[in-house]
């Protein structure tokens, strides 16, 4: 007879997953050594949210009474088409649809009432990013990859281009104990392709990130230190920057993603610079309505567009 483990796997491929693994909710002491000296060194930035809920983000327990096991999830969001680059911005490919923690929860939900339908009773919380936990970690302990020079979770199938989800439920279940090692090797084109050289092995210096500057920030206006330096002249970055994985080898192994509220809206397609420069409030709204993109609201947006154009606002 198939395990609840197995059953739930196969589920969660069902409901779109594209990889699950679990592993033993447990205090995690490395990767709280790591995070409290990247807090001491101020690179998380503005993030003044990171240094809070220190002990939930590397405790479970702390997150859920008696827990006893954390499942995680990958998602894919590699697109299986762009917004047109000529005479045009560019934006992170995981907000040209629906904003990824909606879609998520939800399939985790329906994950969580299938476990409770093969179980007598159960505990379980969903996380998809916005909580605080350490998703990469937890999926790096399942089995599901590894973490990169630029920070991000690789698997050897299907590159970075991936959301992580997690449930943490009070259920022993059989864990996977296989760790994958660390395939980047001696590459270092993430770090060499950074144009404002926010990265060093495995760590990330969000005051130079154009991701934390363009969307996290909120400041008025952006370090003039950097202006030149989001992307390629006539394709800059104005929300996000995939620059890191575009240039990752292990990326070619991405396969376009199916799920069609992660596909770009039509509004979205037809935009070119003048557009986004036109860009009011109305149609801001209504063309980001659900997108992550809203994250860095009107104002952070229109900022982001003045400062690559090199303008004051």
């Amino acid at each position: 007879m198939e395990s609840l483990s197995s059953k739930i796997k196969t589920k969660a491929l069902e409901l779109g997953f594209f990889s699950c693994g679990i592993s033993k909710a447990q205090f995690l002491q490395e990767d709280a050594g790591r995070l409290s000296e990247w807090l001491k060194e101020g690179k998380h930035a503005g993030m003044t949210y990171m240094e809070n809920y220190f002990e939930k983000r590397t405790n479970p327990y702390k997150l859920l009474d008696n827990a006893k096991s954390v499942i995680s999830v990958l998602y894919n969001y590699s697109p299986p088409t762009h917004p047109e680059t000529e005479d045009n911005y560019q934006i992170s490919a995981y907000a040209y649809g629906k904003d990824y923690h909606f879609v998520l929860k939800r399939k985790l939900k329906s994950l969580i009432a299938y476990i409770e339908s093969n179980t007598e009773s159960l505990n379980a919380r969903a996380f998809v990013d916005s909580a605080p936990v350490l998703d990469r970690a937890w999926a790096q302990r399942a089995g599901l990859g590894w973490i990169g020079k630029n920070t991000c979770l690789i698997t050897k199938t299907r590159g970075s281009y991936f959301f992580i989800g997690e449930i943490i439920l009070d259920l022993e279940l059989e864990y996977d104990n296989h760790i994958e090692p660390d395939h980047c090797g001696g590459c270092t084109r993430c770090i060499e392709a950074c144009p404002t050289r926010a990265l060093t092995p495995h760590s990330l210096d969000s005051n130079k990130c154009i991701s934390y500057l363009t969307i996290e920030n909120k400041e008025e206006s952006i370090p003039d230190k950097f202006k030149g330096q989001f992307g390629e002249e006539g394709k800059e970055w104005i929300f996000g920057c995939d620059i890191c994985q575009q240039v990752c080898p292990w990326n070619r192994f991405a396969e376009p993603h199916n799920e069609p509220d992660f596909l770009p809206n039509n509004e979205l397609l037809k935009m070119r610079k003048e557009d986004w420069r036109n860009l009011d409030k109305n149609t801001f709204d209504r063309t980001f309505n659900d997108s992550p993109v809203k994250r860095a609201k009107f104002e952070g947006l229109k900022r982001n567009i003045l400062f690559v154009d090199n303008k004051k606002a």
